[in-house]
């Protein structure tokens, strides 16, 4: 077994690799941030196809590896600022060469990269998620400032603004996370940025619990939180996700919405992802989002998530094949 991380990566990977040895597997860990500088990669065409992996806990045939966890990846990270104008390249290069590496090596990957990047696309996802049956919110993308004006006032002004991506700014050397943000009305007025950015804008739906549900394989982990207990929370319960860590609880996902979810998950080829859900308080369940390399690491103390996710790998739990056949990999 091959995981895939760097090296300042949270207990996630720790966890994995000890529910696999538990099953009498030995994992190797791959820190991507340390290639090329301390880990070296080779592969050899002169001859039979060999490809070879040495960190400081060894060699290592990879023809050996029967699957692989594509967790994080961070190929050329530390490389030094001391590279000038030539490390940009070297990053590249790096990050090109180890991929290549590891999108060819034939065994089972949790999950391919092409699946991964695939779920990039919010639009997407939630096109196929109502196409599959799960309610999503009122949404509009757009950059034009009078869509989104006749989009609030359609509203009553109930309206909220996230970023597609993991948008984060830096300022004094802290990182300033971009959260889910009411809309108000004086906001209407200074939409010009949007022609520099555009935005997501989705209805603000009423709370009554939100789920995070985490997939492995044909398996489904769900967990509960009162995000409205805080006004820090209330919105994006990621504000205030340290002073909640303690506050989730299991959840039975209704089967409905779980077989949904998983077809979801299915179509975009995934062996894991972490989905958001709001339960509203008539009991309806609306789909946010889902992660392919959302964290879990918190939830392990109530759902057995890392064992769940070493079962997959070890072939033991049955694994999800792609409705979209464009998504495996030869």
């Amino acid at each position: 077994m091959l995981l895939i991380t760097r090296s300042d990566d949270n207990d996630s990977v720790k966890m994995v690799a000890r529910a696999l040895q538990d099953l009498g597997l030995d994992p190797i860990r791959l820190d991507t941030d340390l290639y090329p500088i301390s880990v070296r990669l080779t592969t050899s065409f002169d001859g039979p196809v060999r490809r070879f992996l040495e960190t400081k806990a060894g060699r290592f045939d990879l023809a050996e590896v029967s699957a692989l966890w594509y967790r994080r990846y961070f190929a050329g990270g530390r490389l030094p600022l001391e590279l000038g104008d030539t490390r940009e390249a070297c990053v590249g290069e790096a990050r090109r060469t180890m991929y290549g590496c590891i999108a060819s090596m034939g065994c089972f990957q949790l999950d391919p990269l092409i699946c991964v990047r695939k779920t990039d696309h919010k639009e997407l996802q939630l096109q196929k998620a109502r196409e599959f049956g799960l309610e999503i919110p009122p949404t509009l993308i757009t950059n034009d400032p009078e869509e989104v004006k006749a989009f609030f006032h359609a509203h009553d002004g109930n309206i909220v603004t996230k970023t597609q991506s993991s948008f984060a700014i830096y300022r004094g050397g802290e990182e300033q996370v971009v959260f889910t943000t009411p809309v108000r009305k004086e906001s209407l007025e200074q939409l010009d940025g949007l022609r520099y950015a555009p935005m997501m804008f989705q209805a603000l739906i009423p709370k009554k619990v939100e789920l995070r549900s985490t997939v492995t394989g044909k398996r489904v982990h769900t967990a509960y939180v009162d995000s409205q207990k805080s006004e820090l929370s209330s919105v994006d319960w990621r504000r205030d996700g340290v002073g909640l860590i303690d506050s989730w609880h299991p959840y039975e996902l209704p089967d409905k919405v779980r077989e949904s979810l998983l077809r979801v998950t299915e179509h975009f080829g995934l062996n894991y992802a972490a989905a958001d859900f709001i339960v509203t308080p008539d009991d309806r369940y609306v789909f946010l989002e889902i992660n392919a390399g959302g964290e879990w690491f918190w939830l392990q103390r109530i759902l057995p998530i890392a064992e769940s996710l070493a079962e997959v790998l070890a072939g033991k739990a049955q694994r999800i094949q792609p409705l979209d056949r464009t998504l495996e990999l030869a």
